[in-house]
């Protein structure tokens, strides 16, 4: 029985990768770097400072930074106010803690990203604590955030899960020592996400299915 659940946001809790997708090829091209959109999904779930490293490996530290500053005031400029929560989101996290679950939010996004999502998902009186990228050095794919968030709950890694939906978040959970269940709302194919002990469709099916799910511990 795990005693702590460690949730992704983006793609996972909240229908945002596309909005992200699409603040980053504004912000790519208008430092004159152009991608197709199949590119740029291929790494969403990395911190930004990640993010533009693999896409553009030769950049700056400068030009990296300028990137990330540039993607951020974006997508608050366009897309933050146009996210929903995906059904059942609330609800999930509220049945964790009817089961006595520390719930946690790990995310990659930034903190003023993660406080915004707060109040899309409606959940600031169910979680227990969050970690954003402004929390650690290095954002996910590295275990930063996980590791963070498991220490913030006051549980070795072996009594946490991490619910995410990106290759990039089982990779960080993993090599936090955390096993990850994933979900499919954030568009990566199965085969990416095979790390995970558990792939659902959504939230929703997880909630559906919790009795049955590795946060119930089964």
């Amino acid at each position: 029985m795990p005693k702590a659940i460690l949730f992704d946001i983006d793609g996972t809790l909240v229908d945002s990768n596309n909005f992200h997708v699409l603040a980053w090829a504004e912000a790519f091209h208008a430092a004159g770097h152009d991608f197709r959109l199949s590119e740029l999904h291929a790494h969403i779930g990395k911190g930004a400072d990640n993010y533009v490293k693999a896409l553009l490996p030769g950049a700056s530290e400068e030009e990296a930074k300028a990137l990330g500053e540039a993607h951020g005031r974006l997508f608050k400029q366009h897309y933050a106010r146009r996210l929903q929560a995906f059904p059942h989101a609330r609800d999930l996290l509220q049945r964790c803690k009817e089961e006595e679950l520390i719930v946690m939010l790990a995310s990659s996004a930034s903190a003023e990203e993660l406080d915004h999502h707060l109040d899309v998902i409606g959940v600031r009186d169910i979680v227990d604590g969050c970690t954003s990228a402004d929390d650690v050095g290095c954002s996910k794919p590295c275990p930063d955030v996980f590791e963070t968030a498991a220490r913030k709950a006051g549980v070795a890694p072996e009594e946490a899960l991490a619910v995410g939906d990106t290759p990039y978040d089982i990779e960080a959970a993993s090599a936090a020592g955390i096993r990850t269940v994933a979900v499919r709302s954030g568009l990566f194919p199965d085969e990416q996400l095979a790390g995970a002990i558990a792939i659902y469709d959504d939230v929703a099916e997880l909630l559906a299915c919790f009795n049955d799910s590795p946060l119930n511990g089964r």
